[in-house]
């Protein structure tokens, strides 16, 4: 197997993985300046960041189709290439709730989501950096754990900030519309820690 094959797949898991990252990024700089009248413009820009990460997964999945011997196992390949994808649609998709729902103010706790999402997209972006020497890389462990402990960080603050919200909050839709907010943000955390999951599951199978 040349270099260059055992290499695609391994730079197509980090492309995906910046995709990701870009749309978390771009998340963040929304809520920052978060204006209703803008929302349709910034989900068309977020869903186009989306519709080039669904090209890239495609990419891969033809790939495979022709190729003889995959440098891991098919169905990891694939596992990884979709559960990198339910990151970026798991971003996507608080942004769609706030357009959906017509949300006119954000909460000042969603740049707190917004910072862990972040900072758990950017440690699935260096752990994908080191993921093509996984049987003797130093730091891809680090990297996994970190997405661990941020996942953690964001269950407490969504326990947090659901229980501040039914305290003090009595109308009834905007319970509804912030708890389904609430819940979007944190399931990003969950998506990306699914990744790293995945990553840990190639590497126990190869070791």
């Amino acid at each position: 197997m040349s270099k260059l094959k055992k290499n695609f797949y391994f730079v197509s898991f980090s492309e995906l993985a910046k995709y990701a990252l870009r749309a978390a990024e771009l998340l963040n700089e929304i809520i920052l300046n978060y204006d209703l009248r803008n929302i349709k413009e910034e989900l068309e820009k977020m869903h186009e960041i989306e519709h080039q990460a669904d090209t890239a997964n495609h990419a891969v999945v033809f790939k495979l189709i022709k190729e003889f011997i995959p440098p891991i196992e098919r169905e990891d390949i694939i596992a990884i290439c979709q559960k990198i994808d339910n990151v970026t649609d798991a971003i996507e998709d608080v942004l769609l709730r706030c357009y959906m729902y017509n949300v006119k103010k954000l909460r000042p706790d969603l740049l707190d989501f917004s910072k862990i999402v972040i900072a758990s997209a950017q440690a699935m972006v260096l752990a994908f950096e080191e993921f093509h020497d996984f049987k003797k890389s130093s730091k891809l462990r680090e990297y996994i754990v970190e997405v661990n402990n941020l996942e953690e960080k964001a269950d407490r603050l969504y326990t947090d900030a659901v229980r501040k919200l039914y305290v003090e909050t009595k109308d009834p839709i905007e319970l509804v519309v912030w708890d389904e907010i609430y819940f979007r943000f944190e399931n990003c955390c969950d998506a990306i820690e699914d990744v790293a999951d995945a990553i840990e599951s190639v590497i126990m199978k190869n070791i």
